[in-house]
């Protein structure tokens, strides 16, 4: 019985069906409320393409290393670069970097201690162009966070702007009036409190996709620079075990 009362009497007033509702507090907003209204309908769908699209973005690449990866472990030598790349694929692309950087100091030498120093300074290029591939990788994987991380914080607000606004032309409607009753403000704070809801509506969402997708990132940043470092122990062991001296 009571489910049936507040169906009966709740479901009207959102679909704007009685004196109230979604619909009818949109009209009794003033200009600002309306544009504030608008805007933030706006901003929600492009919160929500980029959750979405960086959702699936992620989930196929976090895919694709791991398919390279394990391609890799099964390969015997890495170091002569005769696994294929991909184009699109980090890991792929910091195992590219890391052997252009390691031979480009290949150089023949006359002498042992030569010998060391070309060593040396391939491991020390290799390294390098690792922690860049890993740092141009990592941003890539955080583009388009920024924005819905302004969302996040900046949609409740502007919701609270038109809240404030619609509020105060509420008031100031009547404040010639002699006689000031509930019904004369009614509908201008109903309107204005409508951009509040609105803002909610859209940052709640935002939050927990963008938790979720800082969350992913977090975790793939990780599995990336744990590719890093096992990457420059193998190509290392490789060419030790191939000069059978150690670097």
């Amino acid at each position: 019985m009571f489910f049936d009362l507040l169906i009966s009497t709740e479901f009207p007033l959102l679909l704007g069906e009685a004196s109230g509702g979604i619909f009818t507090y949109f009209a009794n907003s003033n200009l600002a409320g309306k544009i504030i209204v608008l805007i933030l309908g706006l901003i929600s769908i492009v919160a929500w393409t980029v959750m979405v699209g960086k959702f699936i973005e992620l989930t196929k690449l976090d895919n694709l290393n791991k398919t390279f990866e394990r391609r890799l472990s099964k390969e015997s030598t890495i170091l002569q670069g005769g696994v294929k790349v991909l184009a699109g694929v980090p890991f792929g692309q910091l195992y590219k970097d890391a052997l252009q950087a390691f031979h480009y100091a290949d150089q023949p030498t006359s002498t042992a201690a030569a010998g060391r120093d070309t060593e040396n300074l391939r491991v020390s290029q290799m390294e390098n162009a690792i922690q860049r591939a890993v740092a141009n990788s990592a941003r890539y994987y955080e583009s388009r966070m920024v924005p819905l991380a302004s969302i996040v914080t900046g949609a409740p607000f502007l919701g609270l702007l038109g809240t404030v606004w619609g509020v105060m032309d509420a008031f100031g409607s009547v404040a010639l009036s002699a006689n000031v009753t509930l019904q004369m403000l009614a509908p201008g704070v109903s309107g204005a409190l409508l951009t509040t809801v609105a803002g909610l509506v859209v940052a709640i969402p935002s939050v927990f996709g963008y938790n979720l997708l800082l969350g992913k990132n977090r975790a793939m940043i990780t599995d990336l620079e744990n590719f890093a470092s096992h990457l420059a122990d193998r190509i290392e062991l490789e060419y030790q075990q191939q000069h059978g001296e150690d670097l």
